[in-house]
């Protein structure tokens, strides 16, 4: 009888961590065409921030996520890691709240749970869905080794070893990084599974068509400049700031997919507006890249020739991110696109542009 309560018990909390292990689904299509070419990202229209570079050519089938991490699976993901409200790695940052613009996340104070109730207007349906903003790089890569680990439940210590089963190591050995310098040096590891996207997997999922081997301007299979409409549109619509706001206050935001017949050629969504989406391209050798342009950006923002960065600690009112699947036999790529000496001679020779600007190419 002792033997049967302790098996019972033992497999109630294994059924406990499995059911843990699933409360956030992601979403994916499968991105395939393996060894296909890429293209000059900006030779269709030069002038894109940061230098050109040859995108899109991946030579492994990968699951890239349909949609954007939405506040929703960020709020789980912080019930589950940091009940505590600890914050030892500024996973929450708390503009989330209390910025207009914000996800509205609501860290409550003293209790164990994050929720949306401090949301300015609407019932938490009506936020749950649109993607989250106010993450940094070092966030995403936090929330991808969650994932990466089975979506484990406990609570950050901010001790990078007791953490390391949480948020710490998996797809990435980030034991503690929390600096610009830090989270620069980060790169996949060997035997990642979900990752932020490369850029090359990135812009093959948002421009290529492997149907027909070309690649689109948009990531809505077209060459025109999208449409800045309210949801659910037409078949080339995307959330940027046209004449007015596509959805104004209080959302700014859509909800992810919403804009249903404007995916891309492998059938994701909101690869262009909505939010910045964060990669894993180094660029001047400082800043982690970004790419999509977002609720509050021009048009031109879209265009697969516009690539943007910034620091990798940087939360964002109109950055996020989408996350990958990766098999463990696919090649890691490499962290940056230049070796050493080419990224110091970019340094010193686009030295104004680097320093001379802090913030987003668009806004």
């Amino acid at each position: 009888m002792n033997r049967m309560v302790k098996f019972l018990a033992i497999a109630t909390v294994v059924l406990a961590c499995v059911s843990g292990a699933q409360a956030v689904e992601i979403q994916t299509v499968t991105v395939g065409n393996p060894g296909n070419t890429g293209e000059n990202s900006g030779e269709s229209e030069p002038g894109g921030f940061g230098p050109d570079r040859i995108c899109g050519a991946v030579d492994y089938v990968y699951n890239i996520g349909t949609y954007e991490v939405t506040a929703g699976q960020y709020r789980d993901f912080l019930n589950a890691v940091d009940p505590a409200g600890s914050n030892p790695y500024g996973l929450y940052n708390s503009s989330m709240d209390s910025d207009s613009y914000g996800c509205q996340i609501t860290w409550n104070a003293g209790s164990t749970t994050c929720d949306f109730s401090g949301r300015p207007s609407g019932t938490e349906a009506d936020w749950v869905d649109r993607p989250v903003n106010y993450v940094s790089w070092g966030d995403a890569a936090r929330f991808a080794n969650w994932l990466h680990n089975g979506q484990p439940t406990g609570q950050l210590t901010g001790d990078p070893g007791q953490d390391a089963g949480l948020t710490e190591d998996g797809s990435y050995y980030l034991n503690g990084a929390t600096t610009d310098g830090d989270l620069i040096a980060i790169v996949r590891e060997d035997d990642a599974t979900w990752v932020i996207p490369s850029e090359d997997e990135w812009y093959k999922a948002a421009y290529y068509d492997g149907g027909s081997d070309v690649y689109y301007d948009y990531p809505t299979g077209s060459d025109s400049v999208p449409v800045s409409e309210a949801c659910p549109g037409g078949s080339n619509s995307v959330n940027y700031l046209g004449s007015d706001w596509a959805i104004g206050a209080p959302f700014y935001r859509n909800e992810v997919g919403c804009y249903v017949s404007s995916a891309s050629p492998y059938a994701t969504f909101d690869q262009g507006g909505n939010v910045w989406e964060w990669n894993e391209a180094v660029l001047f050798g400082s800043y982690r890249g970004l790419r999509g342009g977002s609720f509050s950006s021009s048009g031109g923002a879209l265009h697969a020739a516009v690539r943007d960065y910034y620091d990798p600690t940087y939360e964002g009112y109109n950055f996020g991110f989408r996350v990958v699947e990766v098999s463990e036999q696919a090649p890691v790529p490499t962290v940056s696109e230049w070796g050493v000496v080419t990224m110091a001679l970019l340094v010193l020779t686009a030295g104004t542009l680097v320093w001379a600007r802090r913030g987003p190419a668009i806004a």
